[in-house]
């Protein structure tokens, strides 16, 4: 069974930087690419970040552009988010995606809750 928990999330004021984390267990992950999403309050769950089964090709949204980097541990089946000079409107719930098969999963969050 699939399971991702993300983890590293909480307070912080702007300009700051938290490390989010999200560990895999019930399958071998290095073969799939892995994914960032957030969830504002009153907003639609948005793309953050994306990296290829390799960790070669990574790709952001343009809100974090320069600011987020993904990388990933294949080894450790981890997938990371460091998250540098954070903005108010970065507040939001984040969540770990893997597709595989077609099927999509997805942890269940850590909150980051930028403050002005």
């Amino acid at each position: 069974q699939v399971q991702l928990v993300e983890s590293g999330g909480g307070l912080v004021q702007a300009g700051g930087s938290l490390r989010l984390s999200c560990a895999a267990s019930g399958r071998t992950f290095s073969s799939y690419a892995m994914n960032w999403f957030r969830q504002a309050p009153g907003k639609e769950r948005e793309f953050v970040a994306t990296i290829s089964w390799s960790g070669a090709i990574t790709y952001n949204a343009d809100s974090v552009k320069g600011r987020f980097t993904i990388s990933r541990d294949n080894a450790k089946n981890t997938v990371y988010l460091q998250m540098n000079s954070l903005k108010p409107e970065d507040t939001a719930v984040y969540y770990c995606n893997v597709r595989i098969n077609g099927m999509d999963y997805w942890g269940k969050g850590t909150l980051v809750t930028v403050s002005s």
